[in-house]
């Protein structure tokens, strides 16, 4: 249970407000966890040009939510494996590839096992990729610039997969559906 105050719009922090408007307006709502990550300012504000940056690069919404929801599986961070379930889902992934990932799996969909496979390894491997993690991405059609685009989808979730595991939020009620234990 967490420890951390949810804060909404009006009890945030002041220095929060602006990027808690920002990711208020992404998701239409504020969840439990952007709400417990407004306690801090610093981070708050980190995570929302991260998360503007990640969702206007080269990748399709699907894309991204395969590599969130990879992360958010490799760091066992159940908060977020249920909001990129749903989000993946949402952008229309696919329910075998979302049920894959979410199993530890590999997605059905070439691309996205690339994806996969590279956000994994790339957690599990601290950066440290081989050529044949490389290899496999560029083989599945991804340059090697995106390589490195990847890397800021990690950094992304990196923010909210060990918030979620340090602050523990409640699943918000329309994540409920997808609820995910490690």
């Amino acid at each position: 249970m967490s420890t951390y105050r949810i804060h909404t719009m009006e009890s945030a922090p002041e220095k929060s407000k602006p990027a808690l408007q920002v990711l208020k307006n992404a998701f239409g709502f504020v969840p439990n966890l952007v709400g417990a990550m407004a306690e801090s300012p610093v981070l708050i504000s980190s995570l929302a040009p991260v998360f503007r940056n990640v969702h206007s690069g080269s990748f399709s919404e699907a894309e991204v939510q395969v590599v969130l929801l990879t992360d958010a599986v490799t760091n066992s961070a159940a908060w977020a494996v249920a909001l990129h379930s749903k989000l993946a889902l949402d952008a229309g992934v696919s329910a075998d590839d979302v049920q894959a990932i979410r199993t530890r799996g590999v997605p059905k969909d070439r691309r996205l096992a690339a994806m996969s496979a590279i956000a994994r390894a790339m957690i599990e491997k601290r950066g440290h990729l081989d050529d044949r993690d490389r290899a496999a991405f560029q083989d599945a059609g991804y340059g090697p610039d995106l390589v490195l685009e990847i890397v800021a989808i990690v950094a992304a979730s990196a923010i909210t997969n060990y918030t979620a595991s340090i602050a523990e939020p409640a699943l918000d009620e329309a994540l409920k559906p997808y609820a995910w234990s490690a």
